[in-house]
């Protein structure tokens, strides 16, 4: 799995002995505030979605998944340094992220 990074393709590309080229015309953009992950022996698999609930106080939350994705064991290690490494980044840059509050730093309830 390779990241768009510039600097990091770069590398990547050294290393592995080719050039990775980027094709982003069937790309698709999603939006997501929900993940949920499962596993098998052979996939990983993601689960992406929406919650809309403004009422915190609800009984039940229905949750609009959008996007599944499935990969293998070995790109899902992979994909956990990556984004261990851009939280690692963007925590030095703009300090620590509270994952016990919400997005705008409040603390949930």
């Amino acid at each position: 799995m390779a990241t768009k990074n510039p600097d990091t393709a770069a590398s990547t590309a050294g290393a592995a002995g080719m050039k990775i080229k980027w094709d982003d015309s069937n790309m698709k953009s999603s939006y997501a505030n929900v993940a949920n992950v499962t596993s098998t022996r052979e996939e990983v698999v993601m689960l992406f979605g929406i919650n809309q609930a403004w009422n915190r106080g609800q009984k039940e939350v229905t949750i609009q998944l959008t996007d599944r994705i499935i990969i293998s064991p070995y790109a899902a290690k992979r994909l956990s340094m990556l984004l261990g490494n851009v939280v690692k980044e963007y925590e030095s840059r703009f300090g620590a992220l509270n994952i016990e509050a919400g997005p705008g730093g409040e603390t949930k309830q």
